[in-house]
């Protein structure tokens, strides 16, 4: 389902979800990679919107469960000129080794997966994450404002509509509950959108 979704989007991505990146997304991205090093994930990459953000020095592979937004972020790396490795890959069930990154990040993915699926994800991942290895999330949620939580209401059908998305996922819980340690979250955009960290 996720990934007809996107498959069939991928071609407007970046145009519908250009007034988010230039309004709330730009500044945000930098939380994820800050610190990073050695062998990072980029969980759910979707068109490249992470490369402008990789740090210096780090070994970053990209995975992503759509074939057309991968076809996307090919044409960004290239103008970007990358050589950053950029797989199909469903995070619930990647190929690769155990303890393989010292890092994984995901920017809003889990607000895309249900929340019967993020337990295993969130297994996968860290599996794949080195001992002591950190795991950085940017996910939306709902406000406690009445304002704000109202205009959320009214998007919300919009969203699960065309990006298969939610802001109804308690992907904190499912973090605590996958065993990782030292789990933290923090509002960086008002009150919907938010960090979380996370040790294994």
């Amino acid at each position: 389902m996720t990934r007809a979704v996107y498959d069939r989007i991928a071609r407007l991505y970046d145009l519908l979800d250009l007034p988010f990146e230039h309004g709330r997304y730009r500044p945000l991205r930098k939380h994820l990679f800050a610190g990073a090093r050695g062998r990072v994930l980029d969980a759910g990459c979707g068109t490249g919107r992470n490369f402008a953000y990789y740090p210096s020095g780090a070994d970053v592979i990209g995975i992503d469960l759509s074939p057309a937004m991968l076809a996307r972020a090919v044409k960004r790396r290239a103008r970007l000129g990358l050589s950053v490795p950029l797989l199909e890959m469903d995070v619930c069930r990647t190929s690769f080794s155990d303890e393989t990154f010292d890092f994984a990040v995901a920017s809003f993915l889990f607000c895309v997966l249900p929340n019967e699926r993020q337990p295993e994800a969130l297994a996968e991942i860290k599996r794949v994450l080195k001992p002591g290895g950190e795991i950085r999330m940017l996910e939306y949620t709902w406000s406690t404002d009445p304002v704000r939580r109202a205009v959320q209401k009214l998007w919300e059908p919009w969203v699960a509509r065309v990006y298969s998305a939610g802001f109804d996922r308690e992907t904190d819980r499912f973090t605590r509950e996958a065993g990782f340690r030292d789990v933290e979250e923090t509002l960086l955009y008002a009150d919907i959108i938010k960090l979380i960290r996370a040790r294994k």
